[in-house]
C-alpha cells in the first residue's frame, strides 16, 4: 500500500456546512425592505417650486426628524394638480406622513412672523391640528409588506 503524494481536494466538512447554514438562517430572520408608499399630493396650484414628502417612523421623531423624504418638481403636476411621488424600500410598519408646497424651492417650508406656515402644507388622512401640527397617531399609515398607495391633499 503506497501513499500518494497528489494533492487531496478538500470536502466540505459537516461543521462548515452546518455553519452555513445557520448564516442562511439568520440572514432569512432580517425583515425584508420591500415595501414601497406611493403618495399623490392634490391641489398643487402652482407650476413653482417643489412638492416635498417627508416620513416619520415614531412619534418622537414626528414632526421634526424626517426618517425619509422625496420631492418632485411641481411643474409636473397632471391637469388636476395633482403629483405621485413613490418612497422606496421601507420596512413594514407605521407611519407619519407629511407633503407640502415648497413654492420658492428654499427646501423649507416658510412660516410667518406668528410660525404659522406660509406654503401649502398638508398631512396623512387629511389630518390637521388645531393650534399647531396634527398628532402622529392621525398623520398616520399602517404600511404593510405589499405597499400602499394614500392620497393627501395641501391646502
Amino acid at each position: 500500500m503506497s501513499l500518494s503524494s497528489t494533492p487531496s481536494t478538500r470536502r466540505p466538512t459537516l461543521a462548515a456546512g452546518l455553519f452555513l447554514a445557520t448564516c442562511a438562517s439568520l440572514l432569512g430572520a432580517v425583515p425584508a425592505l420591500a415595501a414601497d408608499l406611493t403618495v399623490v399630493v392634490s391641489n398643487i396650484t402652482s407650476n413653482a417650486g417643489n412638492v416635498m414628502v417627508g416620513l416619520f417612523d415614531s412619534a418622537a421623531a414626528f414632526p421634526k426628524t424626517v426618517t425619509q423624504s422625496v420631492l418632485v418638481a411641481a411643474a409636473g403636476r397632471d391637469a388636476t394638480g395633482r403629483v405621485t411621488l413613490v418612497l422606496r424600500d421601507l420596512t413594514p410598519g407605521t407611519y407619519a406622513v407629511s407633503a407640502y408646497h415648497d413654492l420658492d424651492a428654499n427646501g423649507q417650508l416658510n412660516n410667518n412672523l406668528m410660525s404659522l406656515p406660509v406654503e401649502p402644507y398638508g398631512f396623512a388622512n387629511n389630518a390637521r391640528g388645531s393650534f399647531g401640527p396634527t398628532s402622529f397617531q392621525a398623520a398616520s399609515v399602517a404600511l404593510p409588506a405589499q405597499g400602499l398607495a394614500i392620497e393627501l391633499k395641501v391646502q
